[in-house]
């Protein structure tokens, strides 16, 4: 599968939409409570995987529950991909 590093400022610009806001910090958040996969780090900056991010915001806005693991959420968009 493939990954693509995003920072969590970029992650909360491309969230945001339909007049709804995600801040950094929400994003931050989510990505510390459901140990969202981290590709890498320079300083104090990270980079996620953004397919990883968008899966937990997806699963948040639908009210479904989050799966624990970047593996789980992983095959869970290769089932709603299928």
């Amino acid at each position: 599968m493939t990954r693509e590093p995003i920072t969590i400022a970029a992650a909360a610009a491309r969230l945001s939409f339909a007049g709804i806001q995600r801040s950094e910090r929400t994003v931050r958040t989510w990505a510390s409570r459901y140990h969202a996969r981290k590709l890498a780090r320079s300083g104090k900056t990270a980079w996620y995987d953004w397919h990883d991010l968008k899966t937990i915001e997806r699963c948040i806005r639908r009210g479904e529950p989050v799966p624990a693991t970047p593996e789980e959420r992983d095959q869970l968009r290769a089932s709603i991909a299928a």
